[in-house]
């Protein structure tokens, strides 16, 4: 029997949906504690599986019940009973983001420096921060295992929603970046894996006549609209469980000065 806790918590990132062998198509989703203002990462969540009532915003915050995996020792990281999922509220960008402001800068470390030091000592495995000198680009993706991926699909369980095989983005968005509290900071180059970007490359195709303008206007929206000087600009990391040191963005928090 699992030990299961009871916890509301503000979902900050849900990162794009990925299908494997042994859960079917799922999300990582990441969030903090309302009662104690802790970081964590739930996973698997069968998001698109959800009963409608179910499917939660960014920035929603939801009841669920959750337990520590036997199979991922980060500390941060739970199980999710996918069925106690319940919305409970959604907190709005009002009053320059205050009450998101609330929750989140709390948790606030001082660098991305500073989480691959606890990384080492404390195995941190998400955090925020503020970063500095920030520039966007993107690179062609590493091909994937179309086969593995369709076998994926093929064999979810009779419990699973019948769903089309989700499309693979074909081009890793990254952020470059200094830390804004180390002078030293030799800089960082992170993969963005947030789903509004791979959603938005999706969607905005029919807007655009060409690949080059549609990658450009996603480079405008998110470093241009989303780290304008207007906003006080966070990221939000996690890595990754197999291996370690390999950090992504899950997202940017970016409420108006």
């Amino acid at each position: 029997m699992k030990d299961w806790l009871t916890k509301d918590i503000l979902i900050t990132v849900k990162a794009y949906p990925n299908p494997s062998k042994k859960y079917g198509e799922t999300i990582c989703v990441a969030g903090i504690t309302i009662d104690d203002k802790k970081w964590v990462r739930l996973y698997p969540i069968p998001y698109r599986d959800l009963d409608e009532e179910q499917k939660f915003p960014k920035y929603a915050i939801i009841r669920a019940k959750i337990s520590k995996p036997s199979d991922d020792k980060r500390p941060e990281s739970f199980r999710v009973n996918a069925d106690s999922i319940k919305v409970v509220d959604h907190l709005d960008t009002s009053d320059k983001w205050v009450k998101r402001k609330e929750i989140v800068l709390p948790t606030l470390d001082k660098s991305m420096c500073e989480i691959l030091n606890k990384l080492q000592t404390e195995n941190k495995s998400l955090g925020v921060f503020k970063p500095r000198d920030i520039k966007f680009y993107w690179q062609k993706a590493r091909p994937r295992d179309e086969d593995a991926r369709k076998a994926c699909y093929a064999q979810l369980s009779f419990f699973n929603k019948t769903k089309n095989a989700i499309e693979v983005i074909p081009f890793d968005f990254r952020f470059k970046f200094f830390c804004q509290e180390e002078p030293e900071c030799k800089g960082h180059d992170f993969s963005i894996i947030d789903w509004e970007i791979g959603q938005a490359y999706r969607s905005w195709r029919t807007n655009y006549k060409t690949e080059d303008l549609l990658l450009e206007k996603i480079k405008e929206r998110w470093l241009d609209r989303i780290c304008s000087a207007k906003n006080d600009i966070y990221f939000y990391v996690g890595n990754m469980k197999r291996f370690r040191d390999n950090f992504m963005i899950l997202g940017v928090f970016y409420p108006s000065k």
